[in-house]
């Protein structure tokens, strides 16, 4: 597994907010993986993780939004918090960057609140999503089907609900962002 993700960067997409085991732990896992992880960001050095209600750690930004492109990354992840997606949805360039990897094809993970944001992009319309409970609304009137399951993919959008599902979130988005897996499926086409 140690080399799973070799040759894949992979963007975290995330502001002040976010709740951090759901940066901090798919980071790990997926660096674990072999994969190179940049925490990208509308601005900053860093951003102000939260620990549910809790004030909780700094994590340093490796890009902000100004200094990349969807095609410098194989996939996204995009963690929660309630005030991070909140923020990002607003943020034009942030939905554009999400958008662009659903038009792409490329494989993302959502997790908890993480979900708003996709919303916003307009890309849950006919999948198969779960998030944490009060967005189940939200993600139903963007014609998303939601479900309450620990972790969910569909077409390569990996979602779970909470910091609960991270074993599982983070061993799937190793599995979809896994290069010969989307290569295969590519060839396919």
């Amino acid at each position: 597994m140690a080399q799973e993700l070799k040759n894949r960067k992979v963007a975290i997409l995330a502001t002040d907010g976010f709740e951090q085991v759901e940066l901090t732990e798919p980071k790990q896992a997926l660096e674990k993986a072999g994969a190179q992880v940049h925490v990208v960001a509308p601005q900053g050095d860093s951003i102000q993780g939260w620990n549910h209600h809790d004030k909780g750690d700094k994590v340093a930004v490796d890009r902000t939004l100004d200094q990349v492109k969807p095609s410098d990354y194989d996939a996204l992840v995009l963690p929660g918090g309630v005030l991070n997606p909140d923020q990002l949805r607003t943020n034009e360039q942030a939905v554009q960057f999400v958008r662009a990897f659903f038009a792409d094809s490329k494989p993302v993970g959502a997790i908890c609140h993480g979900p708003w944001t996709l919303v916003e992009a307009g890309v849950v319309k006919g999948r198969k999503v779960t998030s944490w409970p009060s967005l189940k609304t939200d993600l139903s009137n963007a014609g998303a089907n939601w479900v309450d399951q620990e972790v969910v993919v569909d077409q390569g959008l990996v979602t779970s609900r909470n910091p609960g599902d991270l074993p599982a979130f983070n061993s799937k988005i190793v599995e979809e962002f896994c290069e010969g897996k989307h290569l295969a499926q590519a060839q396919a086409v």
